[in-house]
């Protein structure tokens, strides 16, 4: 067998972690000692780990200025690489200590102040099961619960479509429900039995909210920027905004606002959604547990 050569131990362990995660710092901060500081090591040696990083791979990977530095289109290929790299290893680190534990749980996330009633079906008939294990749930904005699902924070979750992606999940369908327009109880549309589409959009004012898309990062028009329903529902009550949201977010409405049916709104799916990849037992236990329901 033949002995591997040094110059292959010293590529593995310059694209090891410790060299990815130097690499994305300045990547990231577009300055040297910005990285550093954010490292906890000097600026000397993370510039030698970066030129040596280079002279590995045979790329130039940034650009130096004077006054800045900026990402090669190599450099670009590798901080996309480097952070699913950085996020995968995370993600194991995370479910691995929580596989570990003693008492080794799910977590389920869900958009606050959505499918109320689902969940508690949810959460008391899992807990009647023989074989269930400790079920945090985790309430977020949106739409933050596949990313929590992406990074390992939780096991599963509720996602709604079509607002929410499914891409590389799996998921079972657990509802599906028609969509209210959500007004202040004053507004002229109010006392209607029902509504249309094309009546609720027709309004000059106020625009219809925008929420945020996969990145964080909100769509141009005129509307108000909200990321969860509390919020929305103060602009809602001031005559900031109104919304077309699913019928099951009008339960418990407060008292300053109206929710009237919109009969030819799209309907709106629950489903309960997990990695692809997960071989969990508990996980296959709650997701059988849903679809009971």
């Amino acid at each position: 067998m033949d002995r591997e050569r040094p110059d292959d131990i010293a590529a593995r362990e310059l694209l090891g972690t410790e060299s990815i995660r130097k690499f994305v710092a300045v990547a990231e901060e577009l300055h040297f000692g910005r990285a550093a500081e954010r490292l906890g090591i000097a600026q000397p040696p993370l510039s030698r780990a970066i030129a040596q990083l280079e002279r590995q791979l045979g790329v130039t990977l940034l650009e130096r200025g004077s006054r800045k530095v900026t990402l090669t289109e190599a450099g670009t290929v590798l901080l996309a690489e480097g952070r699913a790299i950085l996020t995968a290893l995370a993600v194991a680190e995370r479910r691995t200590r929580r596989a570990a534990a003693s008492q080794p749980g799910l977590v389920l996330a869900a958009k606050a102040g959505t499918s109320g009633e689902l969940l508690t079906k949810l959460l008391a008939a899992y807990a009647a099961e023989p074989g269930a294990v400790p079920l945090d749930l985790l309430l977020c904005e949106s739409p933050q619960q596949r990313q929590l699902l992406a990074d390992g924070q939780a096991d599963v979750a509720l996602l709604h479509l079509p607002f929410d992606s499914t891409t590389g999940l799996d998921t079972e369908v657990l509802s599906t429900e028609g969509q209210v327009a959500i007004l202040p109880a004053a507004h002229p549309l109010a006392g209607r039995s029902q509504l249309r589409m094309a009546e609720v959009t027709a309004l000059p004012e106020p625009p219809l909210p925008r929420w945020p898309g996969p990145g964080g990062t909100y769509p141009e028009g005129p509307g108000a920027e909200v990321r969860n329903l509390t919020q929305l529902f103060q602009l809602i009550a001031l005559g900031r905004t109104i919304a077309i949201m699913p019928e099951s977010t009008s339960a418990d409405l407060r008292h300053d606002l109206a929710a009237v049916p919109v009969l030819d709104a799209a309907p709106v799916t629950t489903v309960i959604a997990w990695p692809a990849h997960s071989r969990s037992r508990a996980v296959a236990g709650l997701v059988r547990t849903a679809t009971l329901l």
